[in-house]
Formats: C-alpha cells, structure tokens, sequence
C-alpha cells in the first residue's frame, strides 16, 4: 500500500471500483426493468377486434359495433360487407344517419350464419336503394353491424355503444334486425326502446316481444314487419282446417320467448284434443344438438301409438329441434300413417339444411310452415290486395344489379328462406320513418320522433314490401300481413304453397287497422 500511496488506494479501493460495481448493477436494473416492460408490451392482451368492436374479458367473441369493412371472420359476409363499406364512403359528412343492423354475427352455427348472410344482403340493398333510387330524398343512410353475440350474451356492451352513437357525427336513428325472439334479444329490445331508440325488428315473431299484446307498450318505439306467432298460427288454422281432435303439440319446455308463444298459440287451435301434448328439453342454445334426438325417437313411438285419426303434429320449437324431430318421425315404425307437421317460420331454416334427412319427405310425411315471405308468393293468382308481384319485381330487378359494381358484389344469394326478402323489407320500413319524421326546413330528424312515425304507417303511408303491404297498427305490429304457407321439399329447398291470412280474407285496399 506504502508503494502505490494512499491516493491510489483512496482512488482504486474507495472509488473507481465499487463506483464500477455500483454501474454494473444499475445498467442491469435497468436492462431487467426494460426487458419486463417489452415483454409485458408484447404479451399485453389486446382485446380490440375493430373500431367500435372489442372482445369482452373471458370471451373470444367480437362484440359491440363495426362501423368499418370487418366481417367478424366470416368470408361468407365478406363481400356484403365490404359493399356497405363503400356505400358507407360515398357519404358526404353531415348527410346521413346511421342505422345498425343488429344480428349475431359471431354465431358459428350453419344455419344462423346463412341466415345473417341473407338478411345482411337484405338490409344493404334497402340501404343502396334509398341513397341511389329515392330522387334525392334525405337523409342518406349509413349502415353499421351491431353485434350482441352469438347468443346475444353481451347485449349490453352493444347498447352502451350504440347509446353512444345517437349523438355526434354518427346520429344514430334506429336500430334493424334484432334476429331471433329469445330472452337476451328481449332485454336488448327493452332497453334499446328505454332509451328511446327505436327499433324495427325483421323476423321477431315472439308475442310477448311486441307492444299491444297484453295491455300497453313495454317496448316504446317497436316497429315489426313479421307477424306475431298468434296471427302466424291464426294463418296457419284458416289454411289447414286444424281440427282438435285430428292433432297433438310437441313443444319446448321450458321454451324462449319464441317457442312459448307458439306453443300458445297452437295450444288454443287445439284446446278440447284429448290427446296429450308432448315436451322435449333442449339445451340452452337451441343451435346445439344436444341429446334431444334421443327424446324424438320416443316421441316418435308415442306417435305411432295415437289413434289412427291424429295425421297432424303442431310443432313449437326450434329449427335444429324441427329437423331432428323429421328425421325421428321419418324412422317412425308405423310407415303407413300418412302425418303433416305444421310449425311456425323456424322451418324457413331447414330449406338448405344438409343433416336433414329429406328422403323422408314425401307421400307419408309431409312438413309446412309459416313463412316470412317467399319469392314465389306473388305469381299468377295471387290477391289483388296485401302485396303485388311488382313490388317483389322491383328487388328482383336490384339483385339482378347487385352482382356487380357499383351496387354490388354482395355474394351469392338465396330468395327461398325469405330471410333477405324480409330484411329488406324492414329496412325500407326504417328508412320510411326516418324520412317522414323530418321536420320541415331541416334534413335529420330528432331520435325521438322516428319512433312516433310508426302508427301513420297505414292507408295511403304503407309500406308496399316485398313481403307484403305493411300496415302498422297503434302499436306498431303488422295488421293482416301475408303469411306464405310453404312445404319443405324432398329434392331440396321449398315449394310455396298458398298465402293465409291472420284476419282469414287479405285486407281491404285501404289497409287500415282496426282502432
């Protein structure tokens, strides 16, 4: 220590090497803390799918509202999409409001996902046609997807968003479509209406999801275009010549919203049978398969059973229930008893079905329901009243155009399920209220008085649908509306049938509701 002296020591042992030391550690600190932020920064969850759709903790599922070009990974809505995109584009900031085509986008099931495809194609073609074919009424229309989820569980976090868009640039003035009548589209409806946004449901057909129904309004603003299950049944009975004594219910226990009031319906067509009606249970999402099949080929034994004058089958269930349900009755042992199914308009599913076994279909069993609308409906012979063979023409001529820019492509497309008949339908409906509840020397109407629009829809200010004339009652429910009769076929697809009529007769040309 004497030789090197006591600076160096001072320098080199108090210092320059626990100074080195002391460095060291902080670069190392610092490289751990770095390297702890990166790769929390590269693992950090990003739940955003798009603008306006995220997915919400513990789900992998899209939800809320697109209002870009994004299909929820679905390359079946793809090119439907991206058309509303451009139309979307053209839009000149401050010339339009928007409506959401609420529907469960992030379903996986066949049948839901065709379904959405052809009420989607509906909606943008009512969409194409107000802002290109309307001599320049306003305002334009802008359409967004709203998605709740596959089985609307998250039909909340929707409803806040669209809440969000009735203001600002978006000025959000209804909301379309809604999709099936089941409890999570109940809630979604009854607070959407709370709100006061109004909505204008495609293919709804629940009772006890419409206003008027049992006294008063629970759903302030509910427009529908699709007729309740009571005036689908009443239909059904008029056409058929239901008799109580030739028929038997099977239904779902406990049943949603849409299931249940069919199986009222069909309960008081057949109130004196003295045969007993039989329940199944199926799971909690009816687009399941669940073990359901198993209950229908008891059921199909008990049939066989029953006196040889029951030939009719009231079914109140689900369409993934419905072809189960052929197909057991199909392999029923008593292959001499001639039997028809009736149901409500779930059947309009099973046109493109491939588990259903369609080599059933024929002499011995026979399946019809009640349809939406159907593209053969208004041919040679059909009433001079309730719709026209010209307006299903005029969109038969716009999906003609539709294969192609600038309206289109959109896709392929499918008439036989009335899926896109009915939505466009329903958006035309929103579009005419929209419209009409301008005031005078403005070009955007209030939230609130859209809703109010929807009694006037009546005599002179109907609707002339593809479906059928729409004709609103107080209430906002369709007065008489058409209901097609349609038979599954065993080749494929449907044959329309007849038209039947809620009120027996089609209305009169006034097409005034009853006050």
């Amino acid at each position: 220590m004497a030789g090197r002296g006591v600076g160096t020591w001072l320098r080199e042992g108090v210092w320059e090497i626990p100074l080195r030391r002391y460095l060291a550690l902080l670069v190392t600190l610092c490289l751990l803390t770095g390297l702890f932020f990166s790769v929390r920064t590269l693992t950090h969850d990003d739940r955003s799918c798009a603008p306006g759709v995220a997915r919400p903790e513990g789900s992998d599922e899209c939800v809320g509202v697109a209002t870009t070009a994004y299909d929820f990974g679905h390359p079946q809505l793809r090119p439907t999409v991206r058309a509303i995109a451009r139309e979307n584009a053209r839009l000149k900031a401050g010339s339009y409001v928007t409506v959401a085509v609420m529907l469960p986008y992030t379903s996986t099931a066949a049948a839901n996902l065709a379904d959405i495809q052809h009420e989607l194609q509906g909606a943008y073609l009512a969409q194409y046609q107000a802002n290109h074919a309307s001599n320049g009424e306003s305002p334009a229309i802008r359409l967004v997807l709203a998605n709740p989820g596959a089985t609307s569980r998250y039909w909340q976090e929707m409803v806040t968003r669209l809440a969000a868009m009735t203001g600002g640039t978006d000025r959000l003035r209804a909301v379309a479509g809604v999709g099936q009548s089941t409890d999570a589209n109940m809630k979604a409806v009854k607070e959407l209406t709370r709100l006061g946004i109004p909505v204008i449901g495609s293919s709804i057909t629940a009772d006890d999801l419409a206003n008027g129904q049992g006294g008063g309004d629970p759903f302030p603003g509910l427009a529908r275009v699709s007729p309740t299950n009571t005036d689908e049944a009443h239909a059904l009975a008029s056409f058929a010549k239901v008799s109580a004594g030739r028929a038997m219910l099977v239904y779902d226990r406990p049943g949603d919203p849409y299931t249940r009031t069919l199986q009222t319906s069909f309960e008081a067509l057949i109130k004196s049978s003295p045969h007993l009606s039989q329940p199944f249970t199926p799971p909690a999402d009816r687009s399941e398969e669940g073990t359901t099949a198993n209950t229908f080929r008891q059921i199909a034994l008990l049939i066989c059973g029953t006196p040889r004058s029951i030939d009719t089958v009231l079914f109140a269930g689900r369409h993934t229930q419905l072809r189960q349900f052929i197909n057991a009755l199909g392999a029923r042992g008593c292959q001499d008893r001639k039997f028809t199914v009736l149901t409500g308009d779930e059947g309009s599913y099973l046109t493109g079905e491939r588990s259903l076994h369609r080599n059933v279909l024929g002499p011995t069993l026979t399946v019809r329901y009640t349809a939406l609308a159907h593209p053969d409906a208004w041919g040679r012979g059909s009433p001079r009243t309730g719709g026209s063979a010209a307006d299903m023409a005029a969109l038969t001529e716009l999906l003609k155009s539709a294969v192609r820019p600038p309206v289109g492509p959109v896709g392929p497309v499918a008439l036989e399920d009335g899926q896109l008949i009915i939505a466009y339908d329903a958006m035309r409906l929103a579009v005419h209220g929209i419209r009409e509840a301008v005031p005078e020397g403005r070009s955007v109407p209030t939230l609130a008085d859209v809703g109010l629009q929807w009694p006037q829809v009546k005599g002179p200010l109907r609707v002339d649908g593809a479906s059928g004339w729409i004709c609103l009652d107080v209430h906002g429910n369709p007065y008489d509306k058409a209901v097609p009769i349609v038979e599954l076929r065993a080749e494929g697809g449907s044959r329309f049938v007849s038209i039947a009529w809620p009120e027996g007769k089609p209305p009169g040309a006034e097409c005034l509701p009853p006050s």
